[in-house]
């Protein structure tokens, strides 16, 4: 058997497209979470601090925690994580932004054809 049939590990890729409706709601949020983190050292607190009052990116990246994702499901243990943000030039109508043309489910390939 190929090692791919037989690993235990599963990589999941999610890509989201949030849109930021509150900057100043978005970075409290995060100002919040970084006082929260009593073990945090006062240098790492000072940069995050100042990453999260400058770009709201680093602020929801510093909210959204992969672990949250799938703590609830049944049967998985979270092995590895890493995730980023970015100001992103979202246009809903755009070719671009076509959630239809990774899911595998093309019309224009016959079943058992698609590439993976």
């Amino acid at each position: 058997m190929e090692a791919e049939e037989t690993s235990r590990f599963v990589r999941l890729r999610v890509e989201l497209v949030l849109e930021v409706l509150d900057d100043d709601e978005l970075t409290k949020a995060a100002l919040r979470r970084i006082a929260g983190e009593a073990e945090l050292p006062e240098a790492e607190r000072a940069q995050a601090e100042s990453a999260v009052t400058e770009d709201t990116a680093e602020a929801l990246a510093y909210l959204v925690d992969p672990f949250d994702l799938v703590s609830e499901v049944p049967g998985v243990e979270l092995q590895q994580a890493s995730w980023s943000s970015e100001r992103s030039g979202y246009d809903a109508d755009s070719p671009e932004w076509d959630l239809d043309e990774d899911d595998g489910e093309d019309d224009d390939e016959p079943d058992g054809e698609n590439e993976r």
